[in-house]
């Protein structure tokens, strides 16, 4: 083309005007080529070509626009519209200048025609010009056409190509220019391209939409998406929160709201329709469009970076031979090389980073919603753990086991590993991917590298590459090797937060059993545990640091001896543009092998996940969110009837699925799926022998066929641990099916004729109240209906609990309704299935936790009235008597089985309904007198606070008074005691020993220097030209950073002092470096190894002062946390705490350290800098100064804002794992009101608000890279003078560089460590908690006796006490005073510092609460178990044998002595189905001898039980028992410790009455000589006690016999007497006592 069109000229001499303008025009032409062939009608190619093409777009389209971002993050039936309007004078302003382009090139074309000339290059420039008229008149844009701003670009990259070679071709050759017509249009030419380029950096990058309002615009609403394309080339739309942020500490309202584009509701709805096999591939797909760009970018960024020491030492060469315009050329060049590269670096850190944050939020969503979908697994026992715990006490497992344990990501993951996956591994994912590029670009360098290395040093380069050969066996074995324990590390990590996470939700009773310090130890020996993996991970970074340091050091030593020893000469040039290369190699060769152990973690970490996602799911018949429109559409369709039931239905708890059925899934071993959607999908039939184990605790539900009357009231009944619970588990789906199927459907859009929506309400036996106000909770979700909402209220007995409460219904009830009363929780649980216009209502026997009186208000007022009027109602009680008048069915279950069913009419003609109701009349009535005390007392003291409050209170409205006060975030910069915290937990000789081996660093590597001086102008032939390249070495090492690539501190050792500082002459005599050319290179390798072992030794040491503090700060959180008062706990949310022991707890274990070296390091190599600068050119302290004071002001900025976005961040976390802990313990109510959808919008909003915080942290920090890089470039560029010799100019630009990065690097770490210490920070929040009394006081021991009840003497006195719940709280006890006898059945009716408790002579405030609580025995009103065995929860110390921890267990009913269960007879076979291993298995051995024995015929099959025995699994919480058997192993645990002083608090209410009356006689016998005090909420139970204390309004009124107190006239115990309906039976049991009393007096 060049010697065509330009005679005499080759097609690379650029010194020609023709060549310039040829390729110039190519470039252009072949661009605007392609713009047209993509811009023509597909009617125009044949089809293969359009498939071909569509494929190769597949990957470069958007994800996800802006407006169809919007469009999925709001109503699904709305329509985005945008108004797109196109300034006209803009399309004149494009078209215009085009025209006039054409017109002048066409005139320049037929003049050079004219002439004779050759016109192709001014007719092609017509063809160009001519896209950019047609453009925006055929497709006017109202945002930016990026087209043609390529077209501008490249134009203003052309023009000043040829206009600068005109320039330079005169100066440097004495050439004429062209004539000034030429020059005049190219120089308009260049005017009419800024102009045009102008108006398009003007333009916007989006138009907003209808949605958005654009005053909103840079106040809530992020100006990302709409801000011109100028100012999102600069960054600039960040600068208004980094102004803000300066001046300000920022509040949440200060952030900007997210871009659509990266919320997490329209990316996950994205993400889910991405249909693929691996999530690696649904992630890579989700993101194509930005790795792309990113690899495109990054990679430019890498040739830039080359180019630059490229560039310099060409500058440097011209200015030595005198050549100076050659010099402006180069110097113009670096100057746009750097502009460039800036932008690249920018722009490709940017795409990576918005991957990153819809990578994280995708799954943390993702996680979420699977969340919602997957079986419930909370009461699983994982047998698999405790196997390997076995074996690796028998000596450990064969290696393919080990293998198949590696390559099986275990199922069932319990809430602390959710946890993790969210916070750890969801973090790791997003953290990789931003730094992806350093995959691709590490082997790019070390090849470019190598290939300059080749060029200079010959052979002699590529004999280094033998030490790259060598060393890779080892770094593979180490990356496997890091693989392996970071697998481990989360194994230990998910358990150790499990174990957490259980002694944080059950702190009362751990404490109230003074389990505090075995529980510590227990979490302690987790943490050990996690330590030696983490140990273990220290050593093998250890390992691989050696080999990272050593590999560069290697490699130089080698090649310098190599090419010594070939006979070279070694001269200054060569040595320092080597090593320049060698750092520059060094950084991918340190990074690769860094990065390749991040992708290994990180595929585990997806691994984890992706294990989790593939756990089983519910159905779609149980899960709304797995219903897609066409199967909703079908069943609205449907005209069949919806029957609630089951039909031949056998059932089991859910379970983990263990390999074998695994295989047999694959192999497709499932049950028929059914078409309708009703019936279940296809589950895993398993074999007994694979799913019963010898001693494991396993229950069925059998061949259950029922179909449930609709728009009537059907009761269930049965004694503990008949499945009652699991009948209605079964219904809901949440059971798994082994065969028959369930007859449930739901679909909340469908409204019967009555109003009700085809849907079910469900009230669990435990009530699973949300950390919301009373009224939220009532109305989960649902609309208010003031009417409605008054009449549940009214229904539910909750009008005078609100009355009382100071903010009534506004009222905060704290996490698991921890401010109410256990009756007041189940009324609201109650009124929450009731609110809900569902069609079925499922109530899981709420009666037993209410008084006689309350029972029968709800009978009469709900169960009757018009709220449950025409619903189907199913109700589990014991209280037959009560609801059989309301009744239409009955069914009665026993041992797994439907033993009796039917109308009430139906059994009571047959003659069955006299049997059932005899034996629950006698039972019932005793219920009848339930929690009336303790509900009066809860009353009266919500209203004892609420008077006294009110005093004080104006009469305005008042915000409601929050339980749980937000978390709080500290301000400023972060105090000196925060850093003094963790230096002295890491302890001070650690970081003196860092400090010490920084500055030795620091002074090896200018040593180095030095000496490769010395070496060279031994040869006598010094030159300088290259002595600059040296300081070219990338700081991408500390780049690694910020991508989780701490390389700890060492960073920086690559950028020392210019060697031009030393002096030429020496004052030692080194020999001849012809003849000893060896000493030389062996004075180098001295050097250089020693560097590397002192970075060795340094790393050593930090890991072990990290260590140390990891150890040391956690325990003291735990023993804070663990002994922290009861209203702590009461008033701070579990997921607050988890997420100091969890994200924070890591950072420190993790980064912390490395940003605490990397900022020494950066540091000293900034001081190191300053000193070189002031020493060899104190000139340039003038510029330094200056620049200094504008990082100054762009870091101060840019530190507050990143330090207050980071701890917002931080904050923001806690209510995600509030939430995930809050949703698992509900799954099964969430799943049954069909709310999963609005859970997740829920986590999607959470999601969002941590994600902002974050995504503007990065944002604000590539702000603070784009100006330090135009700071940079401005300066080299200022202080630079051509006209200076070449040394100074090195000395210029390498004092620059060395200063700039120091300070950049300074700063960045600081900000990072900032952020690490923010975690240090909100722990030693934690460790200023309030903390109980001591736990022991030595000087004031109790005696081992203590307390004795030998003496029939006072026990327990009682003088003038006043108890508070907090100091800012009313007194609830208020002067009371009584005494109590040892062996006394004390029975509180009523509620229950000043004053004074003696217990046997004690004042109990005088001695440790530890020696007090240890002493005694309280039984809770919510049995607490742990995960462990049986035994280990009866006895967690040992303390007693296993014949008396199996007797406690015969005398508590729960088994027998015969242990085989006995043969019973059923009225017909039932079934059930629908999984939740969490639910009651049937306890073994109840003996029924007194059950109704005339209800059937045939005989029931036992086989759904097995033995309970001291190994019986127990999950965390006992979620896999009853609550009826967690009371019963409760009651156990107090007969083994045979306390002299027992409490007991409601400890019988979820038992059948028969087995209650046994416990009673139980307690009879056993407590003998104990002073029993029983918070009474069976009048029957304490009827016959010594002596009944009542309490009202605080103050003890009545303290009396039973029998002197009912005979009482107006006496608050007589009253309550009469009130429960069943008084003569109570007056004849109280008058029973007093004869026996009298009797034995």
């Amino acid at each position: 083309m060049g010697l065509k069109l330009c005679p005499g000229a080759s097609p690379t001499e650029f010194s020609d005007v023709c060549i310039r303008e040829t390729w110039s025009t190519l470039v252009l032409t072949v661009f605007v080529f392609w713009l047209y062939l993509f811009a023509a009608p597909h009617m125009f190619y044949p089809q293969w070509v359009i498939q071909l093409a569509e494929l190769v777009k597949k990957p470069f389209k958007t994800y996800l626009t802006l407006h169809e971002a919007e469009a999925l993050g709001g109503d699904e039936r709305e329509e985005v519209h945008v108004e797109e309007h196109v300034p006209l004078w803009r399309t004149l302003v494009f078209a215009f200048v085009g025209l006039v382009e054409i017109i002048l090139w066409l005139a320049t074309g037929a003049y050079n025609i004219a002439l004779s000339r050759s016109a192709l290059n001014s007719f092609l420039n017509v063809f160009v010009w001519s896209y950019t008229v047609a453009r925006p008149v055929l497709y006017p844009s109202p945002t930016v056409p990026y087209d043609l701003f390529c077209i501008y670009n490249l134009q203003l990259v052309s023009e000043t190509f040829q206009l600068g070679g005109m320039l330079f071709t005169r100066d440097a050759f004495g050439l004429p220019l062209p004539s000034t017509n030429i020059v005049v249009l190219h120089a308009v030419n260049l005017c009419l391209v800024v102009i045009l380029l102008a108006v398009v950096l003007c333009m916007p990058m989006a138009i907003p939409s209808r949605k958005v309002n654009r005053k909103d615009i840079g106040e809530t609403v992020t100006p990302e998406d709409y801000a011109p394309l100028g100012y999102w080339i600069t960054f600039a739309w960040v600068y208004p929160l980094i102004r803000k942020g300066k001046i300000t500490t920022l509040n949440e309202e200060d952030v900007w709201a997210l871009s659509p584009t990266i919320q997490s509701r329209p990316i996950f709805a994205k993400f889910m329709n991405i249909q693929t096999v691996s999530l690696a591939k649904r992630l890579l797909w989700a993101n194509s469009l930005d790795l792309i760009l990113e690899f495109l970018l990054s990679t430019l960024s890498v040739f830039l970076e080359f180019l630059n020491p490229f560039f310099l030492n060409h500058i440097l060469s011209s200015i030595e031979t005198g050549d100076r315009p050659q010099a402006y050329v180069y110097a113009v060049l670096m100057f746009l090389g750097s502009v460039l590269k800036s932008q690249s670096d920018l722009h490709h850190l940017w795409f990576s980073r918005r991957a990153a944050t819809r990578t994280r939020s995708e799954l943390m969503a993702v996680i979420y919603d699977k969340a919602l979908k997957r079986k419930d697994l909370s009461g699983i026992v994982r047998k698999e753990e405790e196997k390997k715990d076995d074996d690796k006490e028998k000596g450990g497992k064969s290696k393919k086991d080990s293998q198949e344990d590696k390559e099986k990501e275990q199922v069932g993951a319990d809430v602390g590993k959710i946890v993790n996956l969210m916070a750890g591994d969801a973090n790791r994912v997003s953290m990789t991917i931003t730094a992806i590029y350093m995959m691709y670009n590490a082997p790019f360098e070390i090849v470019i590298g190598l290939l300059y290395l080749y060029n200079l040093l010959g052979p002699s380069a590529l004999v280094g590459l033998v030490v790259l050969v060598a060393g890779w066996p080892l770094n593979t074995y180490l990356t496997k090797r890091s693989m392996e324990i970071y697998r481990g590390t989360a194994k230990v990590r998910d358990k150790r937060m499990g174990v957490v996470s259980e002694l944080i939700g059950a702190i009362k009773f751990i404490k109230f059993f003074a389990w505090e310090y075995k529980w510590i130890d227990r979490a302690m020996d987790e943490r050990e545990k996690e330590m030696t993996w983490m140990l273990k991970s220290r050593i093998n970074s250890i390992m691989f640091y050696i080999l990272w340091q050593s590999t560069p050091i290697l490699v130089s030593i080698i090649s310098f001896m190599t090419y010594v020893l070939l006979g070279n000469e070694l001269t200054v040039s060569v040595a320092f543009t080597a090593i320049a290369l060698f750092g520059m190699i060094r950084t991918p060769l340190n990074v690769l092998p860094n990065f390749v152990v991040q992708v290994a973690q990180t595929k585990v970490a997806l691994d984890r996940i992706a294990g989790f996602l593939d756990e089983e799911e519910v159905t779609e018949q149980v899960s709304s969110l797995k219903k897609d429109v066409l199967d909703l559409q079908r069943l609205r369709e449907s005209h069949d009837e919806n029957p609630l039931g089951l039909e031949n239905a056998t059932c089991k708890w859910n379970e983990v699925e263990s390999a074998d059925t695994d295989k047999g899934k694959q192999n497709g071993n499932h049950l028929p799926s059914a078409s309708n959607a009703s019936e279940v999908e296809s589950v895993t039939v398993r074999s007994e022998a694979a799913e019963i184990e010898q001693g494991d605790h396993q229950f069925r539900l059998e061949q259950i066929s029922i179909v449930f009357p609709e728009d009537k009231l059907t009761v269930v009944t049965g004694p503990t641990a008949s499945g009652k619970t699991a009948l209605l588990m079964a219904v809901l789906g949440e059971m798994t099916l082994l065969s028959g199927r369930i007859l449930m459907r739901k679909d909340t859009s469908k409204i019967d004729a009555n109003g009700n929506m085809l849907a079910i309400s469900y009230a669990a036996q435990s009530p699973w109240l949300r950390h919301q106000s009373i009224r939220d909770n009532i109305l989960f979700g649902y609309p208010y209906d003031e009417q409605r909402y008054q009449a549940v209220i009214e229904a539910c007995a909750l009008e005078p609990d609100l009355d009382i409460l100071e903010d009534g219904d506004h009222t905060e009830i704290g996490a698991r309704g921890v401010s109410l009363s256990g009756g007041q929780k189940a009324r609201v649980a109650l009124a929450r299935a009731v609110y809900a216009r569902t069609k079925y209502v499922l109530l899981d026997d709420p009666l037993s936790a209410v008084d006689s009186h309350t029972s029968r208000f709800l009978y009469e007022k709900l169960l009757r009235g018009p709220l449950l009027a025409s619903r189907t109602v199913i109700l589990v009680t014991h209280h037959i008597d009560l609801v059989l008048p309301g009744a239409h069915y009955l069914v009665r279950m026993l041992d797994g089985r439907i033993d009796t069913q039917g109308t009430v009419a139906d059994l009571r003609a047959s003659g069955l309904l006299e049997d059932i109701a005899h034996e629950a009349e006698a039972q019932a009535q005793r219920e009848t007198q339930a929690v009336a005390a303790e509900e009066t007392a809860a009353v009266e003291v919500e209203a004892l606070e609420g008077e006294d409050l009110s005093k004080d209170s104006t009469e305005e409205t008042k915000k409601p008074r929050k339980l749980v006060e937000d978390e709080k975030r500290e301000q400023g910069g972060v105090k000196w005691r925060i850093y003094k915290k963790y230096l002295q937990a890491s302890s001070y000789w650690v970081w003196g020993l860092l400090i010490f081996f920084v500055i030795l660093n620091q002074f090896l590597a200018v040593g180095e220097k030095y000496w490769i001086k010395v070496w060279g102008e031994a040869y006598d032939n010094p030159s300088e030209p290259s002595i600059a390249m040296m300081n070219f070495a990338p700081v991408r090492l500390s780049a690694a950073s910020e991508h989780g690539l701490s390389l700890d501190g060492f960073a920086h050792q690559s950028t020392p002092s210019p060697p031009s500082m030393f002096p030429t002459q020496t004052i030692f005599n080194f020999p001849s470096v012809y003849e000893h050319p060896l000493f030389y290179v062996g004075v180098y390798a001295g050097i250089g190894v020693l560097n590397a072992l002192v970075s060795v030794i340094a790393t050593a040491v930090q890991y072990t002062g990290a260590l140390r503090a990891s150890r040391i700060l956690f325990k003291q959180l735990l023993v804070t946390v663990v002994r922290a008062t009861f209203r702590f706990h009461d008033t701070t949310p579990q997921g607050r705490m988890l997420n100091r022991f969890g994200k924070d707890i890591e950072t420190i274990d993790s980064s912390l350290a490395g940003s605490l070296q990397n900022v020494n390091s950066s540091l000293a190599n900034f001081f190191a800098s300053v000193i070189t600068i002031a020493v060899i050119f104190p000139f340039f302290l003038v510029p330094a100064t200056v620049l200094g004071f504008i990082y100054r002001e762009l870091s101060i900025g840019y530190l507050n804002t990143g330090r207050d976005l980071r701890r917002m961040e931080s904050n923001s976390r806690s209510p995600i794992f509030s939430d995930f802990s809050e949703l698992l313990e509900g799954i099964v109510t969430v799943r049954a009101f069909s709310s999963e959808k609005r859970f997740l919008d829920n986590i999607h909003t959470k999601i969002d608000f941590t994600t902002r915080m974050w995504y503007g942290f990065w944002m604000t920090n590539r702000w603070l890279l784009l100006c330090f890089d135009a700071v940079l470039i401005t300066a080299l560029f200022s202080i630079s003078r051509p006209d200076a010799s070449s040394g100074l100019a090195g000395i210029c630009i390498t004092s620059a560089l060395s200063f700039t990065m120091s300070v950049y690097w300074s700063c960045r770490f600081w900000t990072t460590l900032e952020l690490d210490l923010n975690s240090v920070e909100r722990i030693v929040e934690y460790l200023d908690l309030p903390q109980e009394p001591p736990v022991i006081i030595e000087s004031n021991r109790p005696p081992a006796y203590w307390p004795s009840s030998s003496q029939n003497q006072t026990l327990v006195s009682v003088e003038n006490l006043s108890v508070k719940y907090a100091p800012d709280l009313p007194a609830v006890i208020q002067d009371v005073s009584f005494s109590l006898r040892a062996g006394e059945r004390i029975g509180l009716l009523g509620r229950t510092g000043r004053g004074k408790i003696i217990i046997d002579g004690i004042d109990i405030s005088t001695i440790g609460i530890h020696d007090l609580r240890s002493r005694l025995t309280f039984i809770p009103q919510d049995a607490t178990l742990f995960s462990g065995t049986l035994r280990e929860n009866l006895d967690p110390f040992g303390e007693h044998t296993d014949a008396e921890c199996l007797d406690v267990l015969q005398r508590v009913q729960m088994t027998t002595q015969s242990q085989f269960p006995s043969r019973r007879t059923s009225r017909a076979p039932s079934v059930a189905a629908t999984p939740t291993s969490s639910r009651p298995p049937s306890i073994t051995g109840v003996d029924r001898e007194d059950a109704v024995s005339s209800v059937g015929s045939t005989i029931t099959n036992m086989d759904g039980k097995t033995t309970v025995s001291l190994d019986t699994r127990v999950s965390p919480g006992g979620t896999n028992f009853s609550q009826g058997q967690r009371q019963l192993i409760s009651m156990a645990r107090a007969l083994l410790r045979r306390s002299s002083v027992v409490v007991l608090d409601e400890a019988t209410s979820s038992i059948d009455f028969a087995t209650d009356a046994k416990i009673q006689a139980t307690i009879r016998e056993e407590f003998t000589g104990s002073l029993l005090l029983t918070v009474a909420h069976r009048l029957r139970t304490i009827i016959d006690y010594d002596r009944l204390v009542v309490l009202d309004k605080g103050k003890v009124v009545e303290l009396d016999t039973p029998w002197n107190l009912i005979q009482k006239e107006d006496g608050i115990f007589r009253t309550m007497c009469l009130k429960s309906g069943t008084f003569t039976e109570l007056e004849a049991a109280a008058k029973a006592k007093a004869e026996t009393t009298a009797a034995f007096a």
